[in-house]
């Protein structure tokens, strides 16, 4: 096992495909997450429900959810981060579930709803393969700015 630590960039011409390297070997690239679509306004990413995704009784764990949620809503902050800016972190984040899913493929879609230079808000609706809702997600992300003394934190 490496001990790969570092953050990583985002890559200068996304597509799907490298935005879905981005997470490999981080916990959504273990998840099975993948990107589908991107754009600095919404994401679609998706991952199969395998039985080491699903929680005790059977069902699609609820962390999962908020895995894929999470990670979509980020890789989109990623795609519309202002102008040196030096990265992000999640400050909030809530999720109310319609539903659950037990096999098949789980998709979500992101979308910006607030892009603001200290503070991004994003929306995700986790759908199972049927389209069918099964979770309401939205976080907040904070904007990191260098330090202006040069002092990393």
């Amino acid at each position: 096992m490496t001990d790969d630590r570092a953050p990583r960039a985002t890559p200068e011409a996304p597509t799907p495909a490298s935005l879905t390297r981005l997470v490999a070997g981080r916990l959504p690239g273990l998840l099975g997450f993948r990107v589908v679509a991107a754009d600095e306004h919404a994401v679609t990413a998706e991952l199969d429900v395998r039985p080491e995704l699903l929680a005790p009784n059977g069902y699609l764990h609820a962390a999962t959810v908020v895995a894929l949620a999470d990670t979509a809503c980020g890789i989109g902050c990623r795609l519309r981060l202002p102008r040196g800016a030096r990265g992000f972190t999640t400050v909030q984040l809530t999720t109310s579930y319609t539903g659950t899913a037990r096999e098949g493929t789980v998709r979500a879609v992101a979308t910006l709803a607030h892009g603001g230079r200290r503070t991004q808000v994003w929306d995700a609706v986790v759908s199972d393969g049927a389209g069918r809702p099964i979770a309401l997600f939205r976080c907040t992300q904070m904007i990191l700015w260098p330090d202006p003394d040069g002092v990393e934190a």
